[in-house]
This record gives structure tokens, sequence and C-alpha cells, in this order.
């Protein structure tokens, strides 16, 4: 007697489990990403819209970030200019640590005078063009009152962005035996800056997406330094993928490399080309001595890879009925049934090799919706969340900030109303002598 009733359960679970063929037009899915290899310990490639991961090679390895260290310093001091704290014609006296670290042509530097007096810009431009270590110092000194201070801030900062594993000394990424004994309190005198590929990239994006003005320097390829004075200086971008440079790549406009012994040659690209943009990530590629160019040749099969090899694709259109999806079967309605509706659309990055493949989807319905029998019952509004959709084997689809979204949202298409009285009363006394045969 209980064989009816086990009978209409399976069919409801069959219904609600099964794998549907989805031909709206466009969807595609994938299961490897195309093969590239980078020479480099670590790289990693991210769309900088969504944040999708299109390359990872080791990218969660703990590493030197050397200058990139520095991308936190500009995000900072954009935010002090935008809260007003600082101009750009702001003037910075030079104190007797940054002038010293200016002073040491083994590092990147400007050279800077003793208790002169340089504006915002200048130190600004000489951070991100030439990555010179006193100017950071200034700037950072400026801002907080001491290296230290501003060392604390950075801290705060990357943990407010989710970066929860990071080694911060410092304000230029030098190792702490170049810094003539101003250690952050605690540390070790040959401690030095360490992340993760995707937690710089993190820091990247971040910058680029608060304050996208930051290009506008970074992709300067050359620039005098105080041109027309006695501390006039070339400055030549350590960037070489720019226009003009050794290693030029098109598109190319930032954003900041890194070298240190520990660190190796790292740098942090980024690239646009016909609205979307790319961040790349190549960390100990070589030790930027005897390979300079390394780190820039990795970094441009980074942009060719993901400019070329990967493609937008929408998987699921939002407000489409889904044809291939059984209505749900009303209880008590003035219909039988109510078709379904996508909420919201899913769309990523696909490789381009499988652009053309079907996606397949299962329709999983509100289980606390629907009675034992997988009805549901009226009333029913337009738009009532219903389920959702699932999408299968996806397990590679990967963002920056976590897993990727791989459901979506199924409404009612449509509204139905309760039916009558009579109608009801009528289908309460079926429903009772039903289960009353059950029992017997």
């Amino acid at each position: 007697m209980n064989n009816t009733r086990n009978l209409k359960t399976l069919k409801a679970s069959l219904t609600a489990s099964m794998t549907l063929p989805i031909l709206m037009v466009g969807t595609a899915v994938f299961a490897e990403e195309p093969s590239i290899d980078i020479e480099a310990e670590s790289s990693l490639l991210i769309d900088f819209e969504t944040g999708q991961i299109l390359h990872d090679q080791n990218a969660e390895a703990y590493r030197g970030i050397a200058s990139m260290t520095k991308m936190l310093v500009e995000y900072i001091l954009f935010e002090e200019i935008e809260a007003g704290n600082l101009s750009w014609d702001t003037e910075v006296t030079i104190s007797e640590y940054a002038y010293t670290i200016s002073q040491d042509y083994a590092l990147s530097n400007v050279p800077l005078q003793m208790n002169g007096t340089y504006t915002v810009k200048e130190l600004y431009e000489a951070l991100a063009i030439y990555s010179a270590n006193g100017a950071t110092i200034a700037l950072a000194e400026q801002m907080e009152g001491s290296e230290s201070a501003f060392v604390d801030r950075m801290r705060s900062l990357v943990e407010e962005w989710g970066v929860d594993e990071y080694e911060l000394y410092n304000t230029t990424g030098l190792n702490n035996s170049y810094l003539v004994g101003n250690h952050y309190p605690g540390s070790e005198t040959d401690d030095e800056n360490a992340m993760s590929a995707k937690n710089i990239a993190k820091v990247a994006k971040n910058l680029i997406k608060d304050y996208p003005e930051v290009l506008e320097t970074s992709s300067i390829p050359t620039k005098i330094f105080r041109e027309g004075t006695s501390d006039a200086i070339s400055m030549m971008n350590w960037n070489w993928m720019l226009e003009g440079l050794s290693h030029e790549h098109i598109n190319v406009d930032g954003l900041k490399t890194g070298t240190t012994g520990f660190a190796g040659a790292t740098f942090t690209g980024t690239a646009e080309s016909e609205g979307r943009r790319l961040i790349s990530v190549v960390m100990g590629a070589g030790d930027g001595m005897t390979d300079r160019g390394l780190r820039f040749n990795e970094t441009a099969k980074l942009f060719d890879h993901g400019f070329d090899e990967w493609t937008y694709n929408t998987l699921v259109e939002g407000d489409v009925v889904l044809q291939n999806v059984d209505p749900l079967v009303v209880k008590n309605g003035l219909a039988e049934n109510v078709s379904l509706k996508t909420v919201d659309s899913l769309s990523y990055y696909v490789p381009v090799s499988n652009q053309d493949e079907k996606a397949s989807y299962s329709f999983q319905p509100n289980e606390e919706l629907l009675n034992q029998d997988g009805e549901i019952e009226a009333p029913i509004k337009e738009g009532d969340i219903l389920g959702e959709l699932i999408l299968d084997n996806q397990d590679n689809v990967e963002y920056l900030e976590g897993e990727a979204e791989q459901t979506v949202q199924v409404a009612a298409a449509d509204s139905v109303d309760r039916a009558g009285f009579f109608t009801v009363f009528s289908n309460l006394v079926k429903d009772f002598f039903s289960k009353l045969g059950d029992r017997f």
C-alpha cells in the first residue's frame, strides 16, 4: 500500500534532478583551460572586470614581491589626495632617512637633497616610473609621519581586501638589510616583503578599479625628473613592455616591476584590448640580471593567451522561459501548471576552442515549496523564486575572490491564482479518499 506513494515521490525526485539539454544560443562548456607554460616560479592571469582566473601556475605560493609593494603606496597616496589631505602640489621635505636611501645608486633612485623640498607629484612620478626608493619613503613619511606607521596602514589595507597571508616590513620592497637600520619594529635585519601571486593580483585589481588614473603615469615610457634643475635625471620605465621600449607589446599600460635577490624578477602587468583589460603576475622569472627580459617575454605569452584563447560567453540567458524544463504542477490553481524562467544570466570566459560545445544543466526546485507529490500550491505570483538551474561540470571555473557562481535562480514565468472554494474542497475530498485507499 506504500508502493503508490513511493512511486510518486520517485517521479518527483527524478523530475527535480534530471539533466537537461539546453538549446539556448551561445551556451558553452569546458573541462580544461588551454595549456600554456610560463617560465617562472609563479604566474597568474585574470580578467580585470570579472576577476576570472584564466591561468594559474603555482599562484598561491608565497614569494617575495619586491617593488610591486609600491602599488600599496600608490593606492594610499590616491586615498589621501581624494580625501583632501594632500594635493599634487603639496611640498615634501626630505628626511635624512629618505635622503640616505636616495643616494644608494645600487638601488633604483632619483637623487634627493637633504632637507630639500619636492612636490608630491614629482615624488609620485619617480615612484611609478622609475621605482625610486628614496622618493617612496619620503611620500610614506609625509602621509603617516614614519615608514613604520605607513606599513601599519598597508597591513590594514590588504586585510580589508581579504589578504590574510602576507609579510610587509617596508614601503619599498627592499630587503631590510638595505635600510640602514630603519627596520619595522620586531622585524629581522634580512626580512623582506612577500605575498602570493593571487594576493598581489588583488592589490593590482583594487588599485586599477578604484584609481584608474594610476595608468596615466605607469604608461609613461621615459621622463626627465625635475628637468632643468640640478636634480635632473632621465627616468626610463622599468616596464620594458611600454611603447618604444625594448620589449614593447601592444596595449600594455602598466603596472609595476620588482627585483631583489630573494624575489627574483617580478612583474605585475596590465593591458587593455577592445575594451577588455587583463592583469598578469609573473614572479621569480629568473634573477632579473642575467635574463632581464624574461619576465616580459613570459608576460607577453600571458596576454596573448588571454586575449586570443578566451572568449566571453553567456551560458544562461536571463529572463528566458525554460522550454526544456517541465512546468511545475500546480495544486489548487486556476491553471494546471506554471512555466519557469531564469532570473539572471550566467556568463564567463571559455576557451575559444570549446565555445561551440553545449552546456548541460540540472533544474532543482525548492523542495520546501512542493508537497509529497511534487506539486506547488497556488497562488503563485510571476517572479516568485521556485528553484535554480545548476550548471554541470564547471569545476575549473575560478575567480580571484573565490569559487565561480554555477547556479541561476528560476522563477515562475506567470501568475497562477488560487482556484475557488468548491474546486479546493473537491481536491481535499479527493486527497482524503486517495490517502484512505493507500491504507487498505
